[in-house]
């Protein structure tokens, strides 16, 4: 027989359950659930409550985190740890809430469902993240906690890129994590969907950032796939869809030549080599084209390829300068003479200084002094430079040139030369020059004749202009040198000052013995 008590509660919970048929809710399911769980005590039924809410409310009803999260939570509270696990997975996943990865669809369809979602309902759904979070984080693994955490950072990647599919940047970081953690069929998707989000317009700084893409995707396919096959085939894509006729990218090309090189594929190596010199012509690809081919051995094909890297652009000194130094380095000497000498007859270099350096020492190591000589006159000819004055001096002082005196006649012809041109401190650089070598060389006395054609350092004063307008900005101090062998109004007027000088020093000396 029932006491009073157990038939008053029979009786609420027949009205609760009333109430939930009349009013069917997530609201009014959470409410006979409480009901079941602390006040009836019966747990299977309140587990019945909630399973039942999940299958016979209609699915905006059903899909309320708050409804998963309480569930969970009951579950929770009767140790039931793997059945409260999969009603929060569940739920993460139904409500994409990152524990899986979309494709560009759905996440757009996504966005557009949550757009209609309330604020408390958005919020609900990251507590209940949250919630999982914290879940995994009591009662799971660290593999668990770590998938989990995983999942999220790829859900805020993919709605990055559904507001900016061209954000290279959150590409990259996408593909890393795939990388890391996804597997292989998810790291080709993202990077087969990132490469597919091709630049909007042709211009180069566009492309900057995308051709990387294409350049981690083939190293991913290589270093970590081992499928050389696959990774070239991923070059050989990215170089149909460069326009070459507009930029191109070097680097490209290299990579995927020397991919060919791994597999042992020369041919197709040189091919590729080929048609980038034909389409980019960029001298990094020269560059790398010679040196495949020195590796090999193969010195003619490298002279076929100096000649196509010189005929593109002759003016580079120091292509020259490697062919030459190719040519030496096999034995060749007049052939290296041959190629210094079609370097110095072209018109335009980039660095002529460089070559002609280049050839002036092959020569003087070869012990030709009267080829460098020439050399030294024959460059003379075309500048007046002091470090070239200089250089063939010392270069006389040595056990190739024609001695010490010889070089102390280029000295004083540089010295002449520098005065009748005007120009002071490379003068001074000579004097100081030459002096050093008169140290190294000679005696006291022509250390001393040296000496006494350095020039004295005369601080003066000029009138600052503008270059524009001739407008005049002001005085300003600059250094002078005034030289003993110079002549004229410069030599009158220092003569002047040093005359008034004495003249106030002694005026003044004077002026103090009246005093006393």
């Amino acid at each position: 027989m029932k006491e009073k008590g157990d038939v008053d509660l029979d009786k609420a919970t027949e009205f609760m359950k009333r109430y939930v048929n009349e009013y069917p809710g997530a609201n009014s399911f959470l409410k006979l659930g409480k009901w079941a769980e602390y006040e009836a005590k019966d747990m299977s039924f309140a587990r019945k409550v909630y399973e039942s809410a999940l299958t016979e409310l209609d699915p905006e009803e059903s899909r309320q985190a708050k409804l998963f999260r309480q569930f969970a939570l009951f579950e929770e509270r009767q140790g039931e740890y793997e059945r409260a696990r999969v009603i929060l997975a569940h739920a993460v996943k139904l409500l994409n809430l990152g524990t899986r990865k979309r494709t560009r669809n759905e996440t757009e369809t996504q966005a557009e469902g949550e757009e209609d979602l309330t604020k408390d309902e958005r919020n609900r759904r990251e507590d209940l993240y949250k919630a999982y979070v914290n879940f995994e984080k009591k009662y799971g693994s660290k593999d668990g906690i770590e998938t989990l955490i995983v999942s999220k950072q790829r859900e805020d990647y993919e709605k990055r890129l559904n507001n900016d599919p061209l954000d290279y940047d959150t590409w990259f970081e996408l593909a890393k994590l795939e990388e890391d953690h996804g597997n292989q069929t998810s790291c080709r998707e993202v990077y087969e969907r990132a490469v597919s989000n091709v630049p909007p317009t042709e211009e180069k700084r566009f492309w900057k950032r995308y051709i990387y893409l294409w350049i981690y995707y083939a190293i991913y396919e290589e270093i970590t796939m081992s499928d050389l096959d696959r990774a070239s085939e991923v070059y050989k894509t990215c170089l149909r869809l460069v326009p070459h006729k507009k930029f191109s990218f070097a680097k490209i090309w290299i990579y995927a030549a020397k991919l060919h090189v791994r597999q042992k594929d020369l041919t197709s190596a040189r091919k590729l080599l080929g048609q980038a010199i034909g389409l980019c012509g960029k001298e990094k690809i020269f560059i790398e084209y010679i040196a495949l081919e020195l590796t090999l051995g193969e010195i003619d094909r490298t002279r076929k390829i100096y000649s196509n890297y010189l005929s593109a652009m002759p003016h580079n000194c120091r292509a020259w300068t490697k062919y030459a130094d190719l040519e030496r380095s096999v034995g060749e000497t007049e052939r290296c003479r041959a190629i210094y000498e079609l370097a110095i007859s072209q018109k335009a270099l980039d660095m002529p200084e460089l070559l002609w350096r280049g050839y002036i020492d092959f020569e003087i190591e070869e012990g030709e002094g009267e080829r460098a000589r020439k050399l030294y006159e024959t460059l003379l000819e075309r500048t007046s430079h002091v470090k070239v004055w200089i250089s063939f001096a010392q270069f006389e002082g040595t056990n190739v040139g024609r001695g010490v005196e010889e070089a102390r006649v280029i000295f004083d012809r540089a010295n002449n030369q520098l005065k009748d041109d005007g120009l002071k401190e490379e003068r001074v650089l000579l004097l100081d020059a030459w002096r050093v070598f008169e140290k190294a060389k000679g005696d006291s006395s022509s250390i001393a004749s040296v000496e006494a054609k350095l020039p004295r350092r005369i601080k003066r004063k000029r009138m600052r202009t503008n270059p524009d307008t001739g407008a005049e900005l002001g005085w300003e101090e600059y250094f002078d040198y005034h030289f003993p062998d110079e002549q004229g109004a410069a030599s009158s007027n220092l003569k002047i000052l040093e005359m008034a000088a004495k003249w106030k020093k002694l005026h003044s000396s004077g002026s103090d013995s009246d005093s006393d």
